[in-house]
């Protein structure tokens, strides 16, 4: 056991530091063996600092080869090295500190700080890898100019990159030495540097104002044909970005890197964004049109927070969510403006019910803002992001278009080249608009999952809509007794010919004409619709207007109305998805059958040309496994396995005519594209090759031909994935071995072939997930390799997670401890499964717990790990 615990670090406890640093030069100069590092810190004393206040610097993992001070070294009497820490005494006013160490990025499993990706080094210091670079003030608040200097093997690595623009270059003696400069302050989390012998892609991009910036994309030589897609992508949210909020780029080059060892999906550093391979690589031979979706998002989120992070940043780790979750709301715009946005509002609402509200409801519940952490890596989550985005969004479902904008432009320019807080970007908001936020910031600080309770009355005599609101929000880790929220309910009443009736309501400050949206803002309130002709259907918090849980009682033929007749797109999936777990639910208390008048609605969505394919996709797909057991009280995921897939067989079953006949009228001869239209009749087209091999036996035989004549990876990775949950074990191994001879060579395919097998309920056993773990094509060392086998495995088949012996629970926890040591961010998110515990039925809970309890005993966790594991067990 450990000798002491980590001690939790708490937002009341912020402090200005004792110094800042002006201006910070690096020296780096690249071996086989280590890197050494010379580091000239310009440090200025804070006004609010005492004189002769000690200088204390965090450092991780460095090895200390000399200090120098105002030009004099330091004795070891004049600094005190600690484990994770330098502390420099007779710091003055104004000081020039140099500090030089050895660090080995070869050995650098964690992939913080400076470490090796195959021949390639690279860097990742958010959220506090810097300290693994050199001694540091290694906090968002200290913000810094950067001049970098990287000496390396010309030969062994031509290309020496890291943030600002390129100011010198020379090769001497075989080494090349080349200088970068970033004119903007930046903390260091923003730090980035990249050696290696990579390929370019390169294009241009002329801003509003007509200044031209180099746009370039660095790859391995085998991946310069993957890079087309993410330029045109990136070229596109620099225009977005112009076009809607006004924010023009501000250096002369934008550099993307890609890089296959990486523990996050993107970072963006200062004009030198450093990406997962898997999240910029794409042609159409190797990437699913969702790769391609996803890769656009990802692009256009890390360019925005060239302001959104950037240009202005955070004080302090609490405040995350102030980039990250406006970051996320501007890339989820960005896309519904490139796509579908009734489909990308139903693919974010997707997370947030199906991930994001269990964490709410787990034990590392969170406020957007937290109160508290022990290792802020723990804190990268769909809370602070898809939640911050949430709380976002719905400002500007309350502000408006033109207030939000005038908001965020208010924030840019109060704030810029600033370390700021949640409450500076609200404080903008307010002030543009002169309105008072003070009740909506409680989105920022309490945990939960808001849930709202709705009863309605119609007088008929009176032509009237009594609508009455109830919010509560439960109890969380360390906090109970939350307070009212402002939750803006954007709302139509339907007629019965299923068009929206005119609303008038009282009181009239509650309700936005311009938005239809009604302010619930107190713990109960009741409305009043006047001049309501017949009694409508109710259509509640159109477009996710809030990301609350509703409890409203509505009949199977209600939702089904508003399933054919909703004008508001989101809202026709959700009461599709109602209806759907209404179904599920019923199978798993007996037998379900499709009554002949709901089969027909749903023939009639498959015949209806008029309508997005993409839509019709999302309301015949089934609640997930994992979006069911949100909705149950109590969690019996073998039970709600077998329920749904009674469901499903029996859609596929009744329509299987339908579901052939849409699949043939989707086929297309056209050569493929990345765009909308395609992408969105290929998710149709697929869904049904899905449904129909599962109703009739031809619809394998079809897959099997379209598996043999794709000429793109979705089409190709849809058929393989049809045949393997199709229970034919022949056809399926058969499909995998070829595949996997195909595509060997290619990681990021194998990867997928990967997470096809791990996370099938016909393949994805214990034992069969053991096999993968020493398949060749794993790597325990690549973030991407465990995600693609443990991850699909503990969060898709949960039939064999949840096995009745609980081999599953031990699996993923061996699979935790074993990588606590060498790479403790990955350890701590594959955990999340495990810490679901307390909602499953007695049996698999029992199980589950005492597996966190054996990885508790474990001696020497990290802080990753056992701030989820210590949480989970309280």
């Amino acid at each position: 056991m450990r000798d002491a615990q980590p001690k939790a670090i708490y937002l009341k406890d912020y402090q200005q530091p004792d110094y800042w640093i002006e201006r910070t030069e690096l020296t780096f100069e690249l071996a086989d063996e280590y890197t050494l590092v010379t580091a000239q810190l310009d440090l200025v004393r804070n006004d609010q600092a005492k004189d002769g206040a000690e200088l204390l610097l965090a450092g991780q993992d460095l090895e200390l080869i000399g200090l120098v001070l105002d030009g004099q070294a330091l004795t070891a009497e004049q600094y005190e090295l600690g484990e994770e820490s330098l502390t420099v005494k007779g710091v003055q006013q104004r000081s020039r500190l140099e500090i030089k160490t050895r660090i080995y990025p070869a050995k650098n499993t964690a992939l913080e700080g400076l470490y090796r990706s195959g021949g390639m080094y690279c860097t990742q210091c958010e959220a506090e890898g810097f300290r693994r670079i050199t001694y540091y003030l290694d906090r968002p608040d200290v913000m810094s100019v950067f001049t970098t200097h990287i000496i390396a093997d010309a030969a062994q690595f031509p290309v020496l990159l890291s943030n600002g623009n390129l100011v010198a270059d020379s090769v001497e003696n075989g080494l090349r030495n080349v200088t970068w400069h970033d004119p903007h302050k930046k903390p260091a989390y923003l730090f980035a540097l990249v050696a290696g012998d990579l390929r370019v892609k390169e294009d241009r991009f002329t801003t509003m104002s007509g200044r031209d910036v180099a746009l370039k994309i660095f790859v391995e030589p085998q991946n310069i044909d993957k890079t087309d897609y993410a330029l045109d992508a990136l070229k596109r949210s620099m225009r977005w970005d112009e076009e809607v909020y006004g924010r023009e780029y501000d250096l002369d080059i934008f550099m993307i890197v890609a890089v296959d060892d990486f523990n996050m999906g993107a970072m963006e550093n200062k004009g030198l964004n450093i990406f997962n391979s898997s999240c910029v690589l794409a042609n159409p031979a190797t990437a699913t049109d969702a790769a391609y979706q996803r890769i656009e998002a990802i692009v256009a989120h890390e360019y925005f927070h060239n302001w959104s992070g950037n240009r202005v940043t955070c004080r302090d780790w609490f405040q995350l969510s102030l980039k990250e979750g406006f970051t996320v709301f501007r890339d989820a715009c960005f896309s519904a403006d490139m796509n579908s946005a009734t489909v990308k509002r139903i693919e974010d609402a997707n997370i947030m019910r199906t991930v994001q509200f269990a964490e709410d409801g787990g034990p590392m519940a969170h406020p957007v803002q937290p109160d508290s952490f022990i290792e802020i890596s723990n804190f990268y989550t769909v809370t602070i992001y898809e939640k911050g985005a949430e709380v976002v969004g719905m400002l500007h479902k309350i502000l408006g278009k033109e207030g939000f904008r005038k908001g965020s432009d208010l924030y840019f320019d109060r704030h810029d080249g600033q370390a700021v807080t949640i409450y500076d970007f609200v404080q903008a908001m307010e002030d543009a608009n002169h309105v008072d936020l003070t009740l909506f910031k409680r989105w920022y600080k309490q945990a939960g999952t808001p849930v709202v309770t709705v009863s309605s009355e119609y007088d008929a005599d009176a032509r009237q809509l009594h609508l009455t609101l109830s919010q509560r929000c439960p109890d969380t880790p360390g906090q109970r007794h939350k307070l009212p929220q402002w939750i803006p309910v954007q709302l139509g009443l339907i007629g019965a010919d299923g068009n929206d009736l005119a609303i008038q309501v009282e009181p009239s400050t509650a309700w936005t004409e311009s938005s239809q949206v009604l302010h619930l803002t107190e713990a109960e309130q009741t409305f009043v619709f006047s001049g309501v002709t017949e009694e409508p259907r109710l259509s509640l918090f159109r477009d996710f207007s809030a990301p609350v849980k509703v409890e409203f009682e509505q009949s199977d033929d209600d939702l089904l109305f508003l399933l054919q007749h909703d004008s508001d797109g989101f809202n026709r999936w959700d009461a599709g998805q109602r209806l759907l777990l209404n179904w599920i639910n019923t199978a798993r208390s007996g037998s379900f059958e499709l009554r002949p008048e709901v089969r027909e609605v749903f023939a009639r969505l498959l015949a209806d040309e008029s309508l997005d394919p993409a839509m019709v996709s999302c309301l015949l797909t089934l609640p997930s496994e994992a979006y069911v057991a949100e909705f149950s009280a109590q969690v019996d995921p073998l039970a709600i396995h077998a329920a749904r897939k009674q469901v499903q067989q029996a859609m596929a079953e009744s329509l299987s005519e339908e579901f052939a006949a849409c699949y043939q009228r989707l086929q297309s001869a056209a050569p493929y594209a990345p765009e909308p239209a395609q992408m969105s009749a290929r998710s149709l087209k697929n869904l049904a090759l899905a449904y129909w091999v599962k109703g009739r036996t031809d619809g394998l035989t079809q897959a099997l031909t379209q598996y043999r004549n794709a000429d793109n990876m979705t089409d190709q990775m849809a058929a393989l994935v049809a045949v393997v949950n199709s229970g034919d074990a022949a056809q399926a191994e058969q499909l995998l071995a070829d595949f996997y001879q195909q595509w060997a060579k290619d990681s990021l395919v194998v990867n997928q072939w990967l997470s096809v097998q791990a996370g099938s309920a016909e393949l994805g056993k214990v034992e069969f997930i053991q096999q993968l773990l020493t398949h060749t094509a794993f790597d325990w060392r690549n973030p991407n390799k465990v995600r693609s086998v443990l991850g699909a495995f503990a969060n898709q088949a949960l039939c064999h997670f949840h096995r009745e012996d609980g081999a599953g629970y031990r699996l993923l926890a061996d699979a935790v401890l074993r990588l606590n040591d060498s790479n403790p961010q990955i350890a701590a998110r594959l955990l999340t499964p495990l810490t679901k515990w307390r909602r499953l039925v007695p049996e698999l809970s029992e199980l589950m717990k005492a597996e966190l309890q054996r990885i508790m005993q474990h001696g020497a966790l990290s802080k990753d790990v056992y701030e989820v594991v210590s949480k989970s067990l309280i």
